[in-house]
């Protein structure tokens, strides 16, 4: 695999409810730096598996990881998973064996100061997963009305003190570093008075702006809306996600279909990793897996 610092998440679990099928058709939703990718090509021999991703650097790291896998076309492109139906008609695909989607932020992103994904380093305040678009988290902070930033916040990071945060960054613009506004986060919710928790207290506000700047869950919802179009009779989908943000449609959406009959449910409740996984990889711990087959 590419060296990229990043371990996949639950692998065994995934590629466990994924079941891959010898010569099926496989589609990675987020093929990040393709460690997910790797095991499902492994398995399936001669098939054909499809990548996509916002981040054309996990793009490159996935074309290097999966071409040590000999039999396997792998077909990569960089876009929006929403686009994912789209993207495979073009390719003359209708239907897949199976899709997989893991939601989390991959540690070569999180590393990366420039990107501004994280405050543990200091750098600009981008958080564009797809640096071809226009809007960064700077442009949020600095250009978003307060009640409208605070609502954000609230809506995108489940952040009860949104209101005293988006205030206090409107009387502090303009922020420009990841740094700036971390700082400015914890000292306006107050955090330094009260006693040490376990999630820094800018980690809401910085996953609002994230998941605003790259339209994550519009992206997830259309996702999931689609699944039944593209997915085969006896097809499965395993999707992680690391916040009830993101599982909470996936677990609406997947009981949704089973009422309909689309459905089977492979996991009745979401699975959590194992305490030596998480051990192992503290970015582990918020994962939460989800699976379900194909109905024919």
């Amino acid at each position: 695999m590419a060296e990229t610092g990043h371990v996949a998440v639950m692998a065994e679990e995934l590629l466990d409810y994924l079941a891959p099928r010898r010569d099926g058709v496989y589609v990675d939703c987020t093929v990040g730096a393709g460690g997910h990718s790797l095991r499902v090509a492994q398995a399936i021999g001669s098939g054909r598996l499809f990548g996509c991703d916002k981040d054309p650097v996990a793009l490159e790291a996935a074309r290097k990881t999966l071409a040590a896998v000999p039999g396997v076309e792998f077909t990569a492109w960089q876009g929006d998973f929403a686009g994912a139906p789209e993207e495979l008609r073009r390719r003359g695909v209708e239907q897949v064996d199976g899709v997989i989607a893991d939601l989390g932020m991959s540690s070569m992103q999180l590393d990366a100061a420039e990107r501004g994904f994280s405050f543990s380093a200091d750098g600009p305040l981008d958080m564009r997963m797809d640096p071809r678009q226009e809007l960064t988290a700077e442009q949020v902070v600095n250009q978003t009305d307060e009640r409208t930033l605070a609502d954000l916040i609230f809506q995108y990071g489940e952040e009860r003190r949104s209101r005293r945060i988006a205030r206090a960054i409107v009387r502090a613009r303009p922020l420009q570093t990841t740094r700036q506004l971390a700082d400015l986060v914890a000292a306006a919710s107050g955090a330094m008075k009260e006693r040490p928790r376990r999630l820094h207290p800018a980690t809401r506000t910085f996953q609002a702006l994230r998941i605003y700047v790259n339209q994550e869950l519009s992206s997830l919802s259309a996702l999931l809306a689609s699944l039944p179009g593209w997915l085969k009779p006896g097809g499965r989908a395993v999707i992680l996600a690391f916040h009830s943000l993101e599982d909470r449609p996936v677990k609406q959406s997947f009981r949704a279909g089973a009422r309909e009959g689309w459905y089977r449910l492979l996991t009745p409740h979401a699975l959590r990793p194992q305490a030596e996984e998480m051990a192992r990889n503290p970015r582990a711990r918020s994962a939460r897996l989800r699976a379900i087959e194909r109905e024919a």
